[in-house]
């Protein structure tokens, strides 16, 4: 018996976001980690592995995250770390810079417009294993311990997308569409192949469902039509495109529009929203 393909939902998306990843802090928590306000286009990811950290965010009160936990918080949200009064040990934290040189970042930093702090449990077996790699890194220096750690920021990156599409803890946006396998077909057809000319019937299609019936739970799933999500997804490439000094025609072929002129009309009109 031949069975199909599974579903990918996430090597496309990955791609978009190309992300790269910088360990700010590993070990022992004794002195307080403060982040300031910066921009908003990185996420700070603050896996506890040990121990119990109390976690300070700019205009809310302060709560504490006992290990096993990881806290996102968006490059625009100051927050500092530091130890719990009730703890005599240091707790163990691996703190990481993930940031994302792709055209569809935006996408994803919206999903965490509020911080998420999550308490995380041997439930999950793809998350625990990722803690107790790096839990058992920490413990003691070790030879190409930087190395390993830098490439465990990609594994618990990709391991808590996992979780949080298993486990939405938002109510909408683009790890609840990923969710939903058929807004997932729908999801991964666009970002696999933005330029091609999908239409609300096509994507219905991919996704399995009527086109009424896809309109709305695609609304209500992502909070956006899903032409002004396609739409968004375009102008991302482009403009990234543009950036990296695409002429305007190649970058219009990228992203699927039509014409220069189609693109152009694009840009003008979300600088005209921004301003």
């Amino acid at each position: 018996m031949i069975h199909p393909p599974r579903l990918d939902r996430l090597s496309a998306l990955l791609e978009g976001l190309a992300p790269r990843f910088f360990v700010r802090h590993a070990g022992l928590l004794s002195e307080v980690e403060s982040h300031a306000a910066a921009e908003m286009d990185f996420l700070r990811l603050h896996l506890i592995t040990s121990g119990t950290v109390r976690l300070s965010l700019a205009g809310e009160r302060e709560q504490c995250l006992s290990a096993p936990a990881v806290a996102v918080i968006r490059g625009d949200v100051a927050c500092a770390l530091s130890m719990s009064d009730s703890e005599a040990d240091a707790p163990v934290v691996m703190c990481v810079e993930a940031r994302f040189a792709g055209p569809v970042s935006t996408i994803l930093l919206e999903a965490f417009a509020q911080p998420l702090m999550l308490s995380l449990d041997t439930s999950d077996s793809e998350m625990d294993l990722v803690i107790r790699l790096i839990a058992s890194e920490l413990s003691q220096p070790r030879c190409g311990q930087p190395a390993l750690l830098a490439r465990a920021g990609d594994i618990m990156f990709i391991g808590l997308l996992r979780h949080l599409i298993a486990q939405p803890r938002t109510p909408f946006g683009i790890l609840n569409g990923l969710s939903d396998m058929r807004i997932a077909r729908a999801l991964v057809a666009i970002h696999t192949a933005p330029q091609l000319p999908w239409t609300l019937e096509t994507l219905a299609l991919e996704a399995g469902m009527s086109r009424t019936a896809f309109a709305v739970l695609f609304r209500d799933t992502m909070n956006r039509p899903p032409g002004a999500y396609l739409a968004q997804v375009r102008l991302s490439i482009a403009r990234k495109a543009v950036m990296n000094g695409c002429r305007l025609k190649q970058a219009a072929k990228e992203a699927g529009y039509a014409s220069t002129t189609a693109l152009s009309r694009a840009l003008a009109r979300q600088s005209f929203s921004v301003g």
